[in-house]
């Protein structure tokens, strides 16, 4: 499916324009792309540093026909965007870190914010999702270190161009993910995932468990086994490695 790209100069954030575009009919496979943000942010309402040379943009999706879980899609994407950066970056360079962080030399390139909707009591449906790649600059000081294209000593290419291959990507993931369902998506991830079978710490709203990460569920789920030897499934948290 062919996609359509609105550019902007400048936006409050990717996210809130794309949800405007699907409550006024935009189609799926409509893609909101902005040189600056000035109020961009990333999961758990944290704030999205926008420096310009970056890619912030947002896509908008309507589910298909045999596609599964939209909370799937986290997956998909963040395969996406670690095959798009394989056009600049070696393989093993890259992991993906639970559920749709992209890490280069171990820090965090990348982010992914979903959000759901729904118009007209529930027949419309569609998600708009948020992403966020340091291409040119990186944040510093912050808890998890992150990183760039260019401060890994990687020539960036332009956000325009990067996006493209994300396109690309995306489309091809979530074909198989059509044809297939969850389970090769599901393999593809583990194949690549960061502290799988190690000891990592899950940073919940009120507590924090350690244990080692054992595997993905079906349903997405990290599986964490307790020091208790339970295992215990996280579907939203903070991922530490220890």
């Amino acid at each position: 499916m062919s996609a359509t790209i609105h550019h902007y100069d400048e936006l409050g954030s990717t996210n809130d324009e794309a949800m405007r575009l699907a409550r006024e009919g935009a189609a799926d496979g409509t893609w909101v792309l902005a040189d600056r943000q000035t109020a961009g942010r990333g999961r758990r309402g944290r704030a999205w540093e926008s420096k310009g040379g970056n890619l912030f943009t947002t896509a908008i999706v309507r589910p298909w026909p045999g596609e599964g879980a939209l909370s799937q899609l986290s997956f998909l994407v963040a395969l996406a965007l670690h095959e798009a950066t394989t056009h600049w970056v070696a393989r093993d360079r890259l992991a993906l870190k639970w559920p749709n962080d992209v890490l280069l030399d171990g820090a965090k390139l990348s982010g992914v914010l979903l959000e759901s909707a729904s118009h007209g009591n529930g027949g419309d449906r569609w998600l708009v999702v948020g992403i966020g790649v340091n291409l040119a600059d990186h944040p510093e000081g912050l808890e998890r270190p992150a990183m760039s294209l260019a401060g890994a000593g990687v020539t960036p290419p332009t956000p325009r161009d990067f996006l493209e291959k994300l396109i690309e990507a995306f489309g091809v993931w979530r074909e198989r993910w059509r044809l297939g369902g969850f389970a090769p998506i599901r393999t593809a991830w583990l194949a690549r995932a960061a502290g799988l079978g190690q000891r990592i710490a899950v940073r919940l709203p009120d507590s924090t468990l350690e244990g080692q990460f054992l595997d993905v569920a079906e349903d997405g789920a990290l599986l964490l086994r307790l020091d208790s030897g339970a295992i215990e499934p996280i579907h939203a948290g903070d991922i530490f490695g220890i």
